[in-house]
């Protein structure tokens, strides 16, 4: 098979998904609530997110050079924050 690449066996994105699952959910886990500071101030988290935007030039934002690509991106995003989560939690 000509087209199919050879995958490292190797790091963070080379693991099964759930595997992935599980150390994601520890790295949420060790920071309690009342310590993240975006959770405690989304003021503060609209303005990182605004400062993040900035700092990618116009011509270089895909979204801003493709309306149907955020537009999608958008879709999908509201999906996943109403979908509840296969492991059992809720998601958004």
């Amino acid at each position: 098979m000509a087209d199919k690449q050879q995958r490292s066996n190797r790091g963070f994105a080379s693991m099964d998904e759930s595997k992935q699952r599980e150390i994601a959910r520890k790295g949420g886990e060790s920071v309690p609530n009342e310590k993240r500071s975006f959770s405690r101030d989304p003021k503060l988290a609209a303005e990182a997110g605004r400062k993040g935007g900035r700092s990618v030039a116009p011509e270089a934002r895909s979204f801003s050079r493709d309306p149907k690509l955020a537009a999608e991106a958008g879709r999908k995003g509201g999906e996943a924050s109403h979908r509840r989560d296969p492991q059992g939690g809720s998601r958004g």
